[in-house]
């Protein structure tokens, strides 16, 4: 729904229209809870409809919910959960199988990928030592000398379930301007 918009529950999506690329779900959702609202079926860019004045909200998939945000939206019920599985028999052929091993490596990469953050700083050549044993990186952090004398980049990936405490002890070891940019993918 809108960001500003005042959300008391299910009510709210009475006599509204609602905008989505599925339509039957959302019938579904609103008829076991006793909602009368008008479904706008869109393909693609259901999250523009509120802002164009095409529908009062929207049902559609949401990841991380940046999308919405930057549509001024907010996700306010989730009405059903899921993920993605790769189901195969016993009985592959050979070119099946490699064709799967490609793309699990593929999925893999990625997964690693968002399980990590790539992070660049500066310090002074004097804190290497120590800003290593906090980032030691997947192999070993990579030093680049700065034009200032004394000081260096270093680069190295850190997990996310441990950045915020990794950031802190970066910064009490001498680490400045620091850098975090997401991966896209992560070959190990």
């Amino acid at each position: 729904i809108p960001r500003e918009d005042n959300y008391t529950g299910l009510s709210y999506f009475s006599n509204r229209k609602v905008a989505t690329s599925y339509p039957r779900l959302l019938r579904e959702f609103f008829e076991k809870n006793d909602i009368s609202a008008e479904i706008e079926e869109i393909n693609g860019s259901v999250e523009i409809a509120p802002g164009i004045g095409l529908a009062d909200a929207v049902c559609d998939i949401v990841s991380t919910g940046s999308t919405l945000m930057t549509n001024g939206l907010r996700e306010v019920k989730t009405i059903m959960k899921s993920q993605a599985v790769i189901i195969g028999g016993k009985n592959l052929t050979k070119s099946k199988k490699e064709i799967l091993g490609r793309l699990l490596f593929r999925i893999k990469a990625v997964r690693n990928a968002r399980e990590n953050k790539y992070i660049l700083l500066n310090t002074r050549e004097s804190a290497i030592p120590e800003i290593c044993k906090i980032l030691p990186g997947i192999k070993s952090p990579t030093i680049l000398p700065l034009a200032e004398k004394g000081w260096c980049s270093l680069h190295s990936v850190v997990r996310e379930d441990e950045f915020w405490e990794r950031i802190d002890q970066l910064k009490a070891a001498g680490a400045e301007g620091i850098l975090v940019i997401p991966i896209e993918k992560m070959i190990l």
